[in-house]
């Protein structure tokens, strides 16, 4: 394997002795953002743990810059590596600011005692996770997505090289998901922090990640960019998908199509169908899409969630077999929705659908 910041090398992770995920071979540049994705119960957390040293590992090894991580101090460690799991703190009697200040433990002598510039960096860091108003108040006290951004502040407050964190964006609302991965991206491509984590929200996963590691099974399934492991089909053998469709395009999981034959056609081109196309699916409505061109945004929505969906290659007229296919569809379907298709040179036998659709009363607009 090249030279990478950090790599494991046939590692094997289990719980006393009984290897649950084998031979993981992986390696990570330095400032790349790498996430774990897959079902509950798949491994993910025991591999974060493992190379962690929370947990050991049954075979193979784990290097940081070169160096096996076992050979590593617990202190030299914690210079290094900062760690957010998902165990449930309960410290007595301390505030957000103290649990952000164990971050500086690593660099403070025997008897722990902060400098000013250490008061500094917890300042900072609580600044960044936007946690400056909790630092007085009782960790115990602050609600869980409160805590989880104290937790990240601890681990900024490290100075670390690389971060692991377990599902941490679990306990937050849509707004301080995307704070906290905005933090991360800065942190991994202006410091240079190499960052791997794991996260159910496998659509954010894909947006924010350099490198994505597949977890099922006993072995890593997949390990590639979200553009190699972001298919389809990858993604419904991962989770098992039977019901519903991960659309890789727009990132979005899709429940399943309605099933029956199509009551309603829609027209519609560049990305107007697809409110209907949703309003129409949520009501439990079977619909026709078309004529649509396969480059057209429309269509990457339609083909998951059409019960029909009536095709024309880019930038052809509309030929009569996708013209035949629509007015019979205008004919055994109860109406024809004008989601607002511009009509052109290209397609403008649309217009002579949409006459017949209002000249058989079936025309309404969406």
């Amino acid at each position: 394997m090249a030279n990478f910041y950090f790599q494991t090398s046939q590692l094997t992770v289990g719980y006393d002795g009984k290897p649950l995920i084998r031979d993981i071979t992986i390696g990570i540049a330095r400032g790349e953002i790498v996430t774990l994705i897959g079902p509950n119960g798949a491994g993910k957390s025991t591999i974060l743990k493992s190379i962690t040293r929370q947990l050991k590992a049954i075979g193979g090894t784990v290097a940081l810059d070169g160096q096996n991580l076992s050979g590593l101090s617990h202190k030299e460690l914690a210079t290094r590596m900062a760690v957010v799991l998902t165990q449930r703190m309960k410290p007595e009697l301390m505030t957000c600011r103290d649990i952000v200040a164990t971050g500086r433990y690593p660099y403070t002598g025997r008897l722990g005692l902060l400098t000013k510039r250490d008061e500094e960096k917890v300042s900072e860091a609580m600044e960044t996770v936007h946690a400056l108003e909790l630092s007085h108040r009782d960790f115990n006290a602050v609600s869980d997505g409160q805590r989880q951004r104290i937790l990240l502040a601890r681990a900024i407050c490290q100075e670390p090289e690389i971060i692991i964190l377990d599902e941490p964006t679990s306990y937050l609302d849509i707004r301080h998901k995307l704070e906290l991965l905005s933090i991360l991206r800065s942190m991994a491509k202006e410091k240079g922090i190499t960052v791997i984590m794991s996260l159910h929200e496998i659509d954010l996963a894909q947006k924010i990640s350099d490198k994505i590691i597949c977890v099922k099974g006993d072995t890593i399934s997949s390990y590639g960019t979200p553009e190699e492991v972001f298919d389809e089909e990858k993604i419904r053998q991962l989770y098992n998908i039977t019901e519903g469709f991960f659309d890789p395009c727009f990132g979005s999981i899709e429940l399943p199509r309605p099933r029956g034959n199509p009551e309603i056609l829609v027209l519609s081109a560049c990305g107007s169908g697809i409110p209907v196309y949703r309003r129409l699916q949520k009501g439990n409505i079977p619909f026709c899409a078309g004529i649509l061109y396969t480059n057209d945004l429309d269509y990457r929505l339609a083909r998951l969630l059409a019960s029909e969906i009536i095709t024309e290659r880019p930038f052809h007229e509309i030929s009569d077999a996708a013209f035949d296919r629509a007015m019979e569809k205008v004919h055994t379907c109860r109406c024809v929705l004008d989601a607002g298709c511009e009509i052109g040179p290209c397609n403008r036998r649309i217009q002579e659908i949409l006459d017949a659709a209002k000249n058989m009363g079936k025309l309404e607009t969406a």
